[in-house]
């Protein structure tokens, strides 16, 4: 019988291009590739904690801005009125006309009540110091009684304009209150809106000032 001859071990070929004693491994199914990890909810932080960076990850409103503080309703409100700016003649005509128009309906609808006329002359006060532009602001207190007076004399009574005349000097004097409350309404109101545009005036003068000191720093330095 014929021995079986030992054959030698066939030795792998080697692609072409590569260098000599590199191992080649054989040929086999491919392996699937494993999915990268996705970071965690919350920006990659533990916990999802919020995005790196931004401590606190408290809510946020959608579109990435945070939220702000509500405003009250009565705020609202008054930012919807109307806000004419009248020159200091033109908030004297107004509350004049204003005045003899609400006397002449207490007359007609209240025969003439000293107290309707008096609730009445209040908001007319604080709407003119409101509306009176910013370089008039002083005229407001002065324009308020003069108002007051011509509002009066539809409620004041009397015949001939002598009578007229006393009848609207006694109605000054007894319902005095009344005129000194608008006035006071119509100062105040005139001087805290004089106080906030003193305040813009000093913060825009020293963001002048602070702009014009880095200008000359940065040319300095050129």
């Amino acid at each position: 019988m014929e021995q079986p001859r030992n054959r030698p071990p066939q030795r792998r070929r080697q692609p072409s291009g590569a260098p000599l004693g590199t191992a080649v491994r054989p040929a086999g199914p491919a392996r699937p590739r494993q999915p990268a990890a996705r970071p965690a909810a919350g920006g990659g932080r533990p916990g999802g904690a919020g995005p790196v960076g931004k401590p606190g990850g408290g809510p946020r409103r959608p579109g990435g801005r945070p939220g702000r503080r509500s405003v009250p309703p009565v705020l609202l409100a008054l930012r919807r009125l109307p806000s004419p700016r009248l020159t200091g003649l033109g908030a004297g005509l107004f509350a004049c006309c204003a005045m003899f128009v609400l006397g002449c309906l207490d007359q007609l609808l209240l025969g003439g009540s000293p107290v309707a006329y008096g609730l009445l002359f209040l908001p007319v006060s604080a709407l003119t110091a409101l509306w009176v532009r910013s370089a008039d602001l002083v005229t407001a207190p002065i324009a308020v009684p003069i108002a007051f007076v011509v509002g009066v004399v539809p409620i004041a009574g009397g015949g001939g304009f002598g009578g007229r005349a006393m009848a609207v000097i006694t109605a000054l004097a007894v319902h005095a209150g009344w005129l000194y409350g608008g006035t006071l309404v119509a100062g105040v109101i005139a001087s805290v809106r004089k106080v906030r545009q003193l305040g813009r005036r000093q913060r825009g003068a020293v963001t002048t000032g602070t702009k014009g000191t880095g200008t000359a720093a940065r040319a300095a330095q050129r």
